[in-house]
């Protein structure tokens, strides 16, 4: 059974954002719900000042707050280390939320309806769209996964539930990377299995010092950063202005 684990190079990173539109893009996320985020950060005083950006997705911790807080299993860890939200056993308590250190659960309050960028009757889409949901349907969210066949992946199925980063489980499951990884241009996300010595993550981290965010809660996130460090109390968090995406 991999072991499966993400290495984000920091020195590689140039803030294009592009692994968040492919998340969102691939898990049909509704509006204003990321389970990618780029956040920007600044160091030093003019002149002297430097910028740069840091992924964040789900740690997908050994020792996940989340799934321990879930009344009702529907957070749970799989053997391959990818920590699932079971939509259809969700019932919103938001436990998970709240005992989440790293901010990467999110709600749906409205119905997917309600919650999406485009007016599903709009009939001037349906030449486009062909009838389907926007942003187009994909048939591989709606099915159940893992020796346990729960249905866990992709976002935005029902009102009232938690969702977060999947790794994109229905992808690796196929033998292919995470979207966000898969559409880096500059391969600054890496996946693979930890406890494969010849993967790719394994490799880089045998050679670059590495850290993992908040790691003295004990968490044990699966998510490594490599080429930079950790934002400190001279970082400043800069929002980015962009479109609603």
């Amino acid at each position: 059974m991999p072991r499966y684990g993400m290495v984000i190079d920091l020195s590689r990173c140039m803030g294009c954002r592009a692994c968040m539109e492919a998340c969102k893009i691939e898990n049909n996320t509704p509006q204003a719900i990321f389970w990618m985020y780029v956040f920007r950060f600044e160091e030093g005083e003019f002149p002297n000042v430097r910028q740069w950006f840091m992924p964040r997705p789900c740690m997908h911790c050994d020792n996940a707050p989340c799934v321990k807080v879930c009344p009702v299993g529907a957070r749970y860890k799989r053997e391959d280390g990818l920590v699932a939200t079971d939509w259809e056993r969700c019932i919103g308590c938001r436990y998970c939320e709240v005992a989440c250190p790293y901010g990467v659960n999110y709600f749906n309050w409205k119905r997917p309806d309600r919650n999406y960028y485009l007016d599903w009757n709009d009939p001037d889409l349906k030449p486009i769209t062909g009838g389907m949901v926007p942003p187009y349907r994909n048939p591989d969210l709606d099915r159940p996964y893992g020796e346990e066949r729960r249905r866990i992946a992709g976002g935005g199925h029902i009102k009232g539930v938690i969702e977060k980063c999947t790794f994109c489980v229905h992808r690796v499951e196929q033998g292919k990377p995470p979207a966000c990884v898969a559409n880096c241009p500059v391969q600054a996300l890496l996946f693979g299995d930890l406890d494969d010595p010849d993967s790719v993550v394994s490799r880089v981290l045998r050679q670059k010092p590495h850290f993992r965010l908040l790691e003295e809660l004990g968490t044990e996130p699966r998510v490594f950063y490599v080429g930079g460090k950790p934002p400190g109390p001279e970082t400043r968090q800069i929002e980015p202005v962009r479109a609603r995406m």
